[in-house]
């Protein structure tokens, strides 16, 4: 019986990436600003976001919540505990934040007749029906206040972060392992 011969493959799925780090910043920056939301809370006749009262909330539930776990964990645990749960509301926020801003460009793409591929679109509903325009817009807007009231969120898991630990809160950035990189240099020679 002959041997198939077996084909030698190299993965590159092992090799880092490199990510850009989530800050806050880069949150507020694309999530509606205070301003913005409440334009669309009024424009839409949805609720406000009261993003003070979040932002408190989650400081004290983050606050409470490690209250709890200090005697049975120790300093250093603590600030990692306290990084990834801090760097989830963070992450939260920016899927959002991005949520957000793509239903803004389809509402935008679906109102503008160069963008707009279905041309009927713009046309008014049948009457006692929303347009898939309006449809859009209203989803847009309730999007944009979900980012924004988890933008109060993340906020609130910074602060509490910065008050239990006395360090300002930055994202959790991998170093990259200098051997890993040598060794699958090396192994490129063998393709």
């Amino acid at each position: 019986m002959a041997k198939t011969p077996t084909r030698r493959t190299t993965s590159r799925s092992c090799a880092p990436m490199n990510r850009e780090a989530i800050t806050l910043e880069h949150v507020t920056a694309r999530a509606p600003s205070a301003g913005q939301a409440e334009k669309i809370s009024a424009r839409f006749a949805l609720d406000p976001v009261d993003h003070p009262a979040i932002r408190e909330a989650t400081e004290e539930m983050v606050g409470r919540a490690a209250r709890s776990l200090v005697p049975n964990v120790n300093e250093t645990a603590m600030r990692i505990h306290l990084q990834r749960i801090v760097g989830a509301f963070v992450l939260s926020a920016d899927r959002a934040a991005t949520f957000y801003g793509d239903k803004v460009t389809a509402a935008r793409d679906l109102g503008s007749t160069l963008a707009n591929d279905h041309r009927d679109e713009d046309r008014d509903a049948i009457y006692g029906f929303e347009s898939k325009l309006a449809r859009a817009q209203d989803f847009a807007a309730q999007a944009g206040l979900a980012s924004f009231a988890l933008l109060a969120a993340a906020e609130g898991a910074v602060h509490a972060y910065a008050a239990i630990t006395g360090d300002e809160w930055k994202p959790y950035v991998a170093s990259t392992n200098v051997s890993r990189e040598a060794n699958a240099a090396r192994m490129e020679a063998f393709d």
